[in-house]
C-alpha cells in the first residue's frame, strides 16, 4: 500500500514535468511561427523591392539608404544583394517550416507519453482506492 502511493506520488511528479515539458515546448513552436511570420513579411517585401527593380532600365539611378544617406548603387549590384537576401530568407523560411514540422512530431510524442502516464495513473489510484476499504475491515 505505502509503496503504491510512493508510486502515485512518482507519477505526479512525472506527469508535472512533462507537463512543464510541453508547454515549454508550445512557446517554441509559438517562437518559431512567429519568426516564420516575419521572415514571409520579409519575403513579401523584397520581392516588390525586385519587382521593381525589374522594371527599371540599365541605367537608372539606384540608391540605398545607409543610416540618414541616400547612397548610389550599381543597379546590377542592387538586383544581386536583392536576389541573394530573396534566397536567405527563403532559405530560412524552409528552416523554420522544417523545425515547425519536427516539432509537431515531438509535441505529439510528448503528447502521448502524458496520456499514458495518466491513464497509469488512474488505473494504479483506482487500484489503491479499492484497496483502502479492504484494509480497514
Amino acid at each position: 500500500m505505502a509503496g503504491a502511493i510512493r508510486e502515485l506520488q512518482a507519477m505526479e511528479k512525472h506527469l508535472q514535468e512533462l507537463g512543464e515539458k510541453f508547454q515549454a515546448h508550445q512557446k517554441e513552436m509559438q517562437k518559431s511561427g512567429r519568426a516564420r511570420e516575419q521572415l514571409e513579411t520579409q519575403r513579401q517585401e523584397n520581392s516588390m523591392v525586385k519587382e521593381e527593380l525589374d522594371l527599371l532600365e540599365s541605367e537608372a539611378n539606384v540608391f540605398k539608404m545607409m543610416g540618414p544617406v541616400l547612397v548610389k548603387q550599381d543597379l546590377s549590384e542592387a538586383r544581386f544583394i536583392v536576389d541573394k537576401r530573396l534566397q536567405y530568407i527563403n532559405d530560412e523560411i524552409a528552416r523554420y517550416e522544417k523545425l515547425m514540422a519536427d516539432g509537431q512530431g515531438d509535441g505529439s510524442k510528448i503528447r502521448e507519453n502524458i496520456q499514458k502516464l495518466q491513464l497509469k495513473y488512474k488505473q494504479l489510484q483506482a487500484a489503491v482506492m479499492q484497496q483502502q476499504p479492504q484494509q480497514a475491515r
